[in-house]
């Protein structure tokens, strides 16, 4: 697959960004300036950046409990995410939402999951919505292998296979769903050999290759969008730091992790731009400092935001 030079930097870009936010999510939350529960992206960057890559404003994306990174290649902007993670009212969702349940629908982004597998049936409604209103929106629908072993995959999938919807399944397959290793949840090989219980095509790609992200992401996504129905991906990958913040992680086998921190995705991406001469030394120094300097701003700007009002706590409330 031929890729534009200018796109694989943007991609590059969306890796050290979404690295450098959750690195100072990770931070202020350590100095007591975030409050509720962060579960950060580290180590999974490829897997947002390679399959949001392809997609339009209008397209739709579902995630995680680990979020961030889905929208920041989204188009998210880290200043109201931020603001958004320090409770304050300037945020995506007024400081409602947290970590776990933000979002923004005018980029598309339908929303973090505090609940494992719930986003699956989310997304399978959202593409029945774009069947149904004749367009030709796709929705990626990303989730854990935690979240594979629930109800909701097999019902939100299922139903994505028989009403043939333009809908993409990817599983971050981490290895752990929180401390249970998916060598005690599944007795199976690949997630994606489930597909062919749905009749849709199952594919296992190597969630630590942006590029091979991209590429199974994008035959997904054409098929998604021209008519053809869902695609199950199953994107191994690793999550370098524990189940949430304040975790230690330590249930994890030291020379798995060890293994596994040695295939950093932004490290690898980069080394790749290089030996193309896409990218050079000074350029890749120049994104780090910006996305460095973003983050600053987006602090900046949280911390001197201002909280809601508790009458606010009465607002935007449904049922």
């Amino acid at each position: 697959m031929s890729i534009a030079k200018e796109k694989l930097i943007a991609m590059y870009r969306t890796m050290v960004r979404i690295r450098r936010f959750e690195e100072r999510i990770a931070q202020e939350f350590a100095d007591g300036n975030i409050p509720g529960s962060v579960h950060l992206y580290i180590g999974e960057e490829a897997v947002a950046t390679g399959a949001i890559a392809h997609l339009r404003k209008d397209d739709y994306i579902m995630s995680t409990h680990r979020g961030h990174g889905h929208l920041i290649a989204k188009g998210g902007e880290t200043a109201k995410m931020m603001a958004e993670l320090f409770a304050k009212k300037t945020g995506y969702c007024l400081g409602k939402g947290g970590s776990m349940h933000i979002a923004n629908i005018d980029i598309g982004m339908l929303g973090a999951a505090g609940i494992v597998g719930s986003g699956i049936p989310i997304a399978t409604g959202a593409g029945l919505s774009a069947k149904l209103r004749g367009t030709d929106q796709v929705t990626i629908c990303f989730f854990g292998d935690g979240a594979s072993n629930i109800g909701r995959f097999h019902e939100g999938i299922n139903l994505a296979s028989v009403w043939c919807l333009p809908v993409v399944f990817i599983c971050e397959n981490n290895l752990w769903a929180v401390s249970v290793s998916t060598s005690c949840s599944l007795n199976i090989a690949n997630i994606a050999d489930r597909a062919i219980g749905y009749g849709i095509p199952g594919v296992v790609v190597d969630g630590m290759d942006v590029m091979a992200v991209y590429e199974a992401a994008g035959e997904a996504v054409s098929r998604a969008r021209s008519g053809k129905g869902p695609t199950l991906i199953e994107a191994k990958t690793y999550r370098f730091r524990g189940h949430f913040e304040g975790d230690a992680g330590n249930y994890r086998p030291k020379e798995e992790s060890e293994e596994w921190l040695k295939r950093d995705p932004k490290k690898l991406y980069k080394e790749k731009l290089l030996e193309m001469r896409v990218l050079t030394e000074k350029q890749a120094e120049e994104i780090d400092k910006k996305a460095l300097a973003e983050m600053d701003d987006a602090v900046k700007f949280a911390k001197e935001s201002p909280l809601p009002e508790p009458e606010e706590a009465l607002e935007n409330v449904y049922s």
